[in-house]
């Protein structure tokens, strides 16, 4: 499952790569960043960066707070679904525990009238 959301999250990301341009019309080109704050980013810069001043043109090729948001709301579901779960368990082995205790008061009591 990872896998195929990967693979579609590249593609739209592709195509948007193709999609857009810069100010001076041409595609922008799909980098990676060396920066302390965004270590291996991805994003999208002028394709002359560097070479040719005039154009700063940006964009983050994977938006982390989509992404993370995605994530965290994924997570907050599996966790909410897992302590019901949880709750459901502990109800029923209480319900077992009391039933087991009064099944063995009332066997004591069958063997103590006989």
């Amino acid at each position: 499952m990872a896998a195929q959301s990967s693979t579609s999250f590249r593609s739209r990301t592709s195509s948007y790569g193709r999609l857009l341009l810069c100010s001076h019309g041409e595609k922008p080109v799909l980098r990676i960043s060396g920066t302390k704050e965004n270590p291996g980013r991805r994003f999208w810069g002028y394709v002359y960066f560097e070479v040719q001043q005039g154009c700063n043109f940006f964009r983050w090729a994977d938006p982390e707070t989509e992404v993370e948001h995605s994530e965290v709301v994924r997570i907050r579901k599996k966790l909410s679904m897992m302590k019901s779960r949880t709750k459901m368990a502990e109800w029923k082995l209480k319900v077992i525990a009391v039933l087991g205790f009064f099944g063995w008061v009332g066997f004591l009591c069958l063997l103590l009238q006989s």
